[in-house]
């Protein structure tokens, strides 16, 4: 999905009705920020939002998902086209999840070998440290490339106000964390809880 076209299209909409960020974000019971994110294509209407947000702009679900206004005659083929979208963005991020499980898991796999290279091999002193260094190196890329695909597999969700976003980089790596949440600040509410990582819109 062309998230430029949809939030330029959510703009049009919206101006066509006469309504500012702030009037159409009052209406929804969010912050016009999350319009303006929206608008200037960083982000996409959660799916609770989707509804609420089509009945405001006077507009259907099929033409917001389009980023453009559906005639009658091509309504069936874009709502098809939509819900394949969705579905290849939902099969993206569970791709996504496995490979940053996967590389976790050899990373960690890797670090222990060269470790244990370094502490139980007869080496001399400078190869002994030069392996440690390599390990440390080795643990740095494979956990850095497991968070880098992990934070792009779906979104989190805010168990305070339900509104769905995705972490910056910085954020994600200082949150504390299970294997499904997240301690992270919700940029809807802007309060700090433990946020469920979601892979499915």
């Amino acid at each position: 999905m062309d998230q430029i076209q949809i939030g330029k299209f959510i703009a049009e909409s919206r101006k066509a009705r006469s309504l500012t960020q702030r009037q159409l974000a009052d209406s929804l019971g969010i912050s016009d920020k999350t319009v303006s994110k929206w608008e200037t294509g960083k982000g996409l209407p959660e799916v609770s939002l989707m509804l609420p947000l089509c009945g405001e702009l006077q507009i259907t679900v099929n033409d917001l998902l389009s980023g453009e206004r559906v005639s009658s005659t091509n309504y069936q083929k874009k709502a098809e086209e939509n819900m394949m979208e969705l579905m290849k963005e939902n099969e993206e991020n569970k791709r996504r999840m496995v490979l940053s499980v996967i590389c976790g898991g050899i990373t960690i796999v890797a670090v222990c070998a060269l470790i244990a290279i370094a502490a139980y091999m007869p080496l001399p002193t400078a190869a002994r440290i030069a392996l440690i260094v390599f390990a440390l190196a080795v643990a740095a890329a494979g956990v850095g490339a497991a968070c880098m695909l992990d934070v792009k597999a779906g979104y989190f969700e805010c168990p305070n106000c339900h509104a769905s976003f995705v972490p910056t980089m910085a954020e994600y790596v200082k949150g504390v964390h299970t294997i499904t949440k997240r301690r992270l600040t919700c940029p809807e509410c802007g309060k700090t809880a433990m946020c469920r990582h979601r892979i499915v819109r």
